[in-house]
C-alpha cells in the first residue's frame, strides 16, 4: 500500500474542478509538496494563496502552464525536480470536452497528446533502470472508454479510450519490473465540473441528443472522485483500471479490461 505521506506530487489540470479537489486532499493527507499545473492563471494562484494559508506557502505551488506546449510542460518538470530533487506521484488530468469543428484537435492534444508527453517525461526520470527511485503515473481516462454509444462526443470518447489502451499497456508487469514505475487508470464516471457542462460537438444532432443521454448517468462530486483518486494510489498496482462513480469507493475493474481483451484478441495467433 502506498503512503501519501511525504510524497512529492505533480499533478496537471489542478487549479479547478476534480484537480483542485486533488491537490487539497492530498495535502490533507500529508503530502510533502504539491506543484499544480493549469493555464487558468486566476483560479491557480487563488487555489495557491488559499491552500497556502492552511498547509503552508512551502507545500505547494502553482504553476501557469499549457500542457500542449511542450517547452512548457519540460520547464515545469524541471523545476520541480531540480527545486523538490525528485517527483513521486504524476496525476495527468488536464482535460476538456469541446469538440467543435475548429476545436476538436485542441481536444486531442490536450486530452491524449499531452498525457502522452508528460507521461515519458515522468517515466525518463522515475524509471529505475535509468537510475531513478520508481513512483506512480496515475491517467485520468473516463467511463467513455468503457462503453460503445451513438450519438456521443465521438472525439472525447476516443481520447479516452486511447488513454486506457496507452496506460494499461505501459503498465503491465513486464515492463513495471523494468521501470519499476507504477502505472494506473482511473475512470471517472459523470462528476459535476465545468467540464462536462460545457461538452459540445462538431455535429448539432449529437449536442441535441446528448443532453437526456447525460442525463441517465448519476453525478458525482468532485469531492467523491477526489476521494477516491487518493485511494487508488493507496491501493493500486501498477496495470489496474479502477472505475470511480457514482460517489461509490473505487471499484478496480482490471479482471474486465483484461477479459474484455482476451476476447477482443481471439483468433490473433490462431
Amino acid at each position: 500500500m502506498a503512503e501519501v505521506n511525504d510524497k512529492i506530487v505533480f499533478l496537471t489540470g489542478g487549479a479547478n474542478g476534480i484537480g483542485a479537489v486533488v491537490v487539497k486532499d492530498f495535502l490533507h493527507k500529508g503530502a510533502k509538496f504539491v506543484a499544480f499545473l493549469d493555464i487558468d492563471n486566476k483560479s491557480g494562484l487563488k487555489l495557491e494563496k488559499e491552500l497556502g494559508e492552511v498547509y503552508g506557502k512551502d507545500k505547494l505551488k502553482f504553476i501557469k502552464c499549457d500542457v500542449t506546449n511542450d517547452e512548457q510542460l519540460n520547464e515545469a518538470y524541471n523545476n520541480v525536480i531540480k527545486d523538490k530533487g525528485c517527483i513521486d506521484l504524476i496525476i495527468n488530468n488536464a482535460g476538456i470536452g469541446i469538440e467543435t469543428s475548429d476545436n476538436y484537435k485542441k481536444l486531442i492534444d490536450i486530452n491524449f497528446k499531452a498525457l502522452v508527453t508528460s507521461t515519458l517525461k515522468g517515466l525518463e526520470f522515475m524509471r529505475k533502470d535509468n537510475g531513478g527511485k520508481g513512483g506512480t503515473i496515475i491517467n485520468i481516462s473516463s467511463i467513455a472508454a468503457l462503453m460503445q454509444i451513438a450519438p456521443t462526443y465521438f472525439v472525447y470518447f476516443a481520447t479516452k479510450s486511447a488513454i486506457l489502451q496507452f496506460s494499461n499497456c505501459m503498465g503491465l508487469q513486464n515492463y513495471y519490473d523494468v521501470t519499476g514505475v507504477r502505472i494506473i487508470t482511473i475512470c471517472f464516471g459523470c462528476t459535476e465540473t465545468a467540464l462536462l457542462r460545457n461538452m459540445s460537438s462538431f455535429d448539432s444532432v449529437v449536442n441535441q441528443q446528448m443532453v437526456p443521454i447525460v442525463k441517465q448517468f448519476p453525478l458525482q462530486s468532485v469531492e467523491s472522485a477526489s476521494r477516491g483518486l487518493v485511494e487508488v494510489y493507496e491501493k493500486g498496482d501498477s496495470g489496474d483500471t479502477w472505475l470511480v462513480c457514482n460517489n461509490k469507493p473505487p471499484q478496480n475493474i482490471t479482471p474486465r479490461i483484461r477479459k474484455a481483451y482476451e476476447i477482443l484478441s481471439e483468433g490473433i495467433f490462431e
